[in-house]
């Protein structure tokens, strides 16, 4: 990703799960690395899927992280010593306060780079994606396989023994692959009886 300005500025990876948000935003991490900049990585506390200070993705590729309270964003904040890249997975489970610390972060002259995804099961808007993605001066939405018909997939299909989830089920439950599929829109279901 070139910079557009020679100020900071926000880039944000979502679509829905296994779409590969994770391992784009690993791989725009390497390649900082890799052009001498200082990068500082963080993560939600609520998603130790990977281990309490590490992000990964399905695929077994991880990278070391601080952890933060997702209800208190402005940790990111106190935890940088004047790295010049930020970058943060899960962004879907910080509160929404994580625009204003993602805002002020460009402000200071830092590349931001949030990965989330960008809806909830219900295929609504899952705060602060959306935000972010107005915020910022790039968005790349991925794109996953159906699950069902192999057509692209831009869903997250809530499965609870199985079955897809009711609409009125918790938005939040972090799990791995046999609590989540990805959906096309044709395939998407969600039970509301």
């Amino acid at each position: 990703m070139n910079a557009i300005t020679n100020s900071g500025w926000v880039e944000v990876i979502t679509g829905c799960m296994f779409s590969g948000k994770t391992e784009e935003l690993l791989r725009r991490i390497r390649r900082a690395e890799i052009a001498d900049q200082s990068v500082a990585v963080f993560t939600p506390a609520v998603d130790d899927r990977y281990g309490e200070t590490t992000i990964g993705t399905h695929t077994g590729a991880m990278w070391t992280a601080t952890v933060i309270d997702e209800d208190q964003p402005q940790q990111i904040l106190g935890s940088l010593d004047g790295e010049e890249v930020v970058a943060l997975d899960e962004a879907n489970f910080f509160s929404s306060e994580l625009v204003s610390v993602c805002k002020r972060l460009a402000d200071d002259g830092r590349r931001v780079i949030v990965s989330g995804t960008d809806q909830t099961f219900r295929a609504e808007p899952f705060e602060p994606l959306s935000q972010l993605m107005t915020l910022a001066e790039y968005v790349d939405k991925l794109q996953a396989i159906c699950t069902q018909c192999g057509e692209p997939a831009t869903r997250n299909q809530r499965l609870i023994d199985g079955e897809p989830a009711h609409y009125d089920d918790p938005t939040i439950m972090v799990a791995a692959e046999e609590s989540y599929e990805a959906r096309c829109r044709n395939c998407h279901v969600i039970r509301r009886e």
